[in-house]
């Protein structure tokens, strides 16, 4: 696999994540502490909550937010040592920018 891929790899299943954290639903603590046992739902799906779609510009922003976090953290990896992994970040910020087809500013 080329170092390419692997870069495109790590920034879509971290984004993926992103997104995946950004539909989430919060959680009332008072559900939480729930009831009592006799009273717990039961069955598939029972605990499960609805999801957040995000809007295309939801989703832009996720997607451009994961891209300046990794150019923001390449630019402080200034120390030789660090070199190939700030190259990295700045792999997986350009195929962000390409996905939202805005040019990279690196």
């Amino acid at each position: 696999m080329r170092a390419r891929d692997k870069a495109a790899v790590s920034a879509l299943r971290a984004t993926l994540g992103a997104l995946d954290n950004a539909e989430a639903v919060p959680v009332d603590e008072a559900d939480l502490r729930g009831l009592a046992l006799e009273q717990s739902p039961v069955g598939a799906g029972a605990t499960e909550a609805a999801r957040r779609e995000l809007s295309e510009q939801g989703v832009e922003a996720v997607v451009r937010a994961e891209a300046d976090e990794r150019l923001e953290a390449a630019a402080q990896l200034t120390a030789p040592a660090h070199a190939d992994r700030a190259a990295r970040l700045r792999a997986e910020a350009a195929v962000l920018h390409r996905l939202l087809d805005t040019p990279d500013p690196a």
